[in-house]
């Protein structure tokens, strides 16, 4: 019999503090997914090579899957459900990506929209080449990239 250690810890996700109990094994991604039920971050490839589980750790975009749980407790996570704002009105990447028609599918959309927003704060919309450059860690299979371009544009320049 093999011993799994369980860990009680906090995550702060989205503004609103949650106590769970897992494994310590258990990534981001799934506690996000599977212990708080926040299913916007999507699972793609489980590797860090998509970005489809891309979500805001103290500000900065990490790929979740690659991110253990326990190393997030007391850290400030942002997923697309903490996007919009109390009153349901959607931030301004979200409103661009509805307005360039930026979705196909739209299973990689939540990870392209926070990518999206941490590329406009970090500031490297100054050209088409660079926002593409700078998304380039998250793949559209249905290759709406014109699209999101034009969203990432849009919301920059709002």
């Amino acid at each position: 019999m093999k011993f799994r250690e369980q860990l009680d810890l906090t995550l702060k996700v989205n503004g609103r503090e949650h106590s769970i109990s897992l494994d310590a094994r258990v990534t981001l991604l799934d506690a996000l997914r599977e212990y708080l039920g926040l299913t916007g971050t999507k699972k793609g490839c489980n590797f860090g090579e998509c970005g489809a589980c891309t979500v805001h750790l103290d500000g900065r975009r990490v790929n979740a899957c690659l991110v253990l749980a326990a190393a997030a407790a007391g850290r400030e996570i942002t997923t697309i459900e903490g996007l919009a704002d109390e009153k349901g009105m959607l931030h301004p990447v979200q409103q661009a990506f509805v307005d360039q028609d930026a979705f196909q599918c739209g299973f990689c959309s939540p990870g392209q929209i926070m990518s999206a927003v941490a590329c406009i704060a970090e500031g490297h919309t100054r050209s088409d080449a660079e926002i593409r450059e700078w998304m380039s860690g998250n793949i559209c299979r249905c290759a709406a990239y014109p699209q999101i371009v034009a969203a990432v544009r849009q919301a920059a320049g709002d």
